[in-house]
């Protein structure tokens, strides 16, 4: 009985640790992140960015394809033949015609060859492109790193931007509540009339409005966060950075000054890339009015029998061969064909060179332009703090005088309207600020 006891205990103490782990695994992870760390992460685990990462790697494994091209090549073989009708061939013998069959019904080949490209233009020009292919998608993968830092900063600073939003409807809520509870009793004693208390009804029902609609932002903005760093939507995420602390840290001026250099920029690399890569196309198809140079070894075995038992015996006579041998390939006449390939491969070398030249003119302007709008950036910071400011004195004013009945309702609603108009221009242009030093920064390449 105790033996039973103890087996039981010990099948509860499995099934509880068991179920203890499925229950840890089930449960959702928490993340905290500041926007270096969110950076950091979505680099490393954004769904697009892993697929660069494979694509370098995919481009490795194609640049080794391309160069085990010119290596040795070795095959072998195993050929049956079994021939249902032998062929005969008509001959005279002595003056007389006899038919001559030729070969057996059963016949087997076993053999190795050995292969070497010598010389082929084509292979060598295979060789450059297989290297450029692979910086192609080294530079794709830096440039998907840049597009997502961008990304994730601003979807970062959207969320902040919805807390924000949330924390100050908050409170001007509370506000306008207490505001109509005092309004309302007024108005009961007859020291105001009604519209003034409709009218606090109006600016509370579009506050109201206006916190389901930042309520709702948020939601989306967490969500798109999560998936820009390739987070599942269901798992829980906390922001650390607060929106004041990164706009102050984003405020450098010293960054109008930096240098740029469109070599620099991952755009212009690219272009580069495909300009290479033309050179090389046009390179290819000259290269394939060169004569290619190639060898040969081949050994084998091979068997004859009238039955296919006897192809399998030990005491079945097997008779080796071998052979080497080098062939060389020269292009002599194409019709012009390959004349024209090598023309139309000059136009569209030309059409990047081009396309090269655009893009180093494009880039500049864009600079220009991210570097007005930074700086526009932390000017409108600036007075929309000022303004914001000012709001906040005239909506106390106006709060008092109309407690006071010095001012009309209208008159307060309007200053409370301009008060809420201020905070979230001063919202979006911190937002703004953080926005326009990310995309300043990777235009100029900043790490």
């Amino acid at each position: 009985m105790r033996r039973i006891f103890i087996l039981l205990n010990l099948i509860y103490f499995v099934q509880v640790n068991a179920q203890d782990k499925v229950n840890s695994t089930e449960a959702k992870q928490d993340y905290t992140f500041s926007l270096k760390q969110a950076i950091e992460y979505a680099v490393k685990n954004n769904y697009t960015s892993i697929n660069a990462s494979r694509d370098i790697e995919a481009a490795k494994q194609k640049k080794w394809e391309t160069t085990t091209m010119g290596l040795p090549q070795i095959n072998g073989k195993l050929n049956y033949q079994n021939s249902f009708k032998i062929a005969s061939n008509l001959i005279t013998v002595e003056g007389r015609p006899a038919i001559l069959t030729l070969g057996d019904y059963n016949s087997a080949d076993a053999g190795l060859s050995l292969s070497q490209l010598i010389f082929d233009g084509s292979y060598l020009v295979g060789l450059e492109s297989a290297r450029t292919y692979l910086k192609i998608s080294q530079n794709a993968q830096k440039k998907t790193s840049q597009e997502i830092t961008e990304l994730t900063t601003n979807a970062y600073g959207n969320v902040l931007l919805a807390e924000e939003s949330i924390k100050i409807v908050e409170r001007n809520k509370a506000i306008l509540e207490k505001t109509l509870r005092e309004t309302g009793e007024t108005y009961k004693n007859g020291f105001l009339e009604e519209e003034a208390v409709e009218r606090i009804q109006i600016t509370l029902a579009s506050v109201n409005s206006t916190l389901d609609y930042a309520t709702r932002m948020r939601a989306i903005a967490t969500n798109m966060l999560k998936l820009l760093m390739g987070i599942e939507l269901n798992e829980e995420i906390t922001l650390t950075d607060k929106l004041d602390n990164l706009t102050t840290q984003n405020i450098d001026m010293a960054l109008l000054g930096e240098t740029f250099s469109v070599e620099n920029n991952i755009d212009y690399q690219i272009e580069k890339n495909v300009e290479e890569s033309k050179r090389l196309l046009l390179k290819l198809e000259r290269s394939k009015a060169l004569p290619s140079l190639g060898a040969q070894v081949n050994f084998g075995y091979n068997t004859f029998s009238s039955r296919f038992g006897d192809l399998v015996s030990a005491d079945q006579k097997w008779y080796n061969y071998s052979n080497a041998g080098i062939a060389l390939n020269v292009p002599i006449f194409s019709s012009f064909g390959r004349s024209s390939r090598t023309q139309q491969a000059k136009i569209a070398f030309e059409q990047a060179k081009t396309k090269v030249l655009e893009t180093e003119q494009t880039l500049k302007l864009q600079y220009q332009k991210a570097k007005s709008d930074y700086e526009y950036s932390v000017a409108q910071y600036n007075s929309a703090k000022s303004t914001l400011n000012l709001s906040e004195r005239i909506e106390g004013k106006q709060q008092v005088k109309f407690k006071e009945g010095l001012s009309t309702s209208f008159e307060f609603t309007e200053a409370q309207r301009q008060l809420y108009t201020a905070q979230q221009d001063y919202l979006q242009a911190m937002v703004d600020i953080i926005n326009k030093r990310a995309a300043l920064e990777k235009i100029i390449n900043k790490n």
